[in-house]
């Protein structure tokens, strides 16, 4: 396939890194700034540069931006795309994603639109982090808008192909819900565990579960704030949930409970676990099917 690629960030370089050194499609790719391109083109994250002519070659159109960058980036390559073109993403929210995609199918029924969310990253941003290997064995989530069957196979067998270990096909809604819990609740708790006045004092004090807790508190916040605002609704109640959660922890070290803080720490414990098995288990199933 001939895979444009608009966004040469972490996602985005790293998509086109992986597509260049793994498969045999065409890679061509932009982005607005100078230094971006000129490091992708270094790192061999597309063959060519992503222009308004080969736009109407293009399988598929890949904008690895954020939510508020997308309109802009349909104006100028929607009206080029030819018919049964792709249209996807990689946002991390996705009900403002589908409503742009909606609009944009309206215009051009004729195209195929997919929402698409790789649940692969960094605590680093921009080209310079990219990795051909950043999607190795991970779930990408796709989102169908306005696609058929064969428009979703498209772009799954395109993620596989860069190394993906299965891709789960949502709605925005429950996709939106579940992130708020998987990915943007711990990168909240991470930025407020940093805070702590102890933080500073830290070294020879901390081993493996300060780096853990502490990763991603290293972040791009201008991407972090347009992602968990647009996802505001979920994101507090699951903050709010944590806070009360971490309260009854407190409330048990402050009154001396042991019988109640052991019961605490064991349900957490019993339901790692339990997360751990039934994982282990859906996976089992999956390698059986196969």
């Amino acid at each position: 396939m001939k895979i444009g690629i608009v966004g040469l960030g972490l996602m985005g370089g790293s998509l086109g890194r992986a597509l260049v050194a793994k498969t045999e499609h065409t890679v061509f790719a932009c982005d607005t700034d100078p230094e971006a391109m000129l490091k992708g083109g270094l790192l061999h994250a597309f063959h060519e540069e992503l222009g308004r002519e080969n736009a109407r070659e293009l399988d598929v159109l890949a904008m690895a931006v954020l939510p508020s960058a997308m309109q802009g980036i349909l104006d100028e390559f929607l009206p080029l795309l030819k018919s049964g073109a792709i249209v996807t993403d990689l946002a991390g929210v996705k009900r403002p994603v589908v409503k742009i995609m909606k609009a944009a199918a309206a215009l051009r029924p004729d195209v195929e639109f997919v929402g698409g969310h790789p649940m692969a990253g960094r605590e680093f941003s921009g080209v310079a982090h990219s990795t051909a290997g950043l999607y190795e064995n991970s779930s990408v989530l796709l989102v169908p808008v306005a696609a058929s069957l064969e428009a979703l196979a498209a772009v799954k067998k395109m993620y596989l192909g860069v190394g993906a270990e299965g891709v789960v096909i949502t709605d925005a809604d429950t996709h939106d819900e579940m992130i708020a819990y998987t990915s943007q609740l711990a990168h909240v708790v991470s930025s407020a565990y940093v805070k702590s006045p102890s933080a500073g004092k830290h070294y020879g004090y901390s081993a493996g579960s300060f780096r853990d807790m502490t990763r991603v508190a290293r972040m791009n916040a201008a991407m972090w704030t347009e992602l968990m605002t647009d996802n505001a609704d979920n994101l507090a109640k699951e903050v709010r949930a944590m806070a009360e959660r971490l309260t009854e922890y407190a409330d048990c070290m402050e009154s001396g409970d042991r019988g109640r803080l052991y019961d605490l720490l064991d349900a957490g414990n019993r339901m790692k676990l339990s997360v751990e098995k039934d994982r282990l288990k859906k996976l089992q199933n999956a390698l059986d099917a196969d």
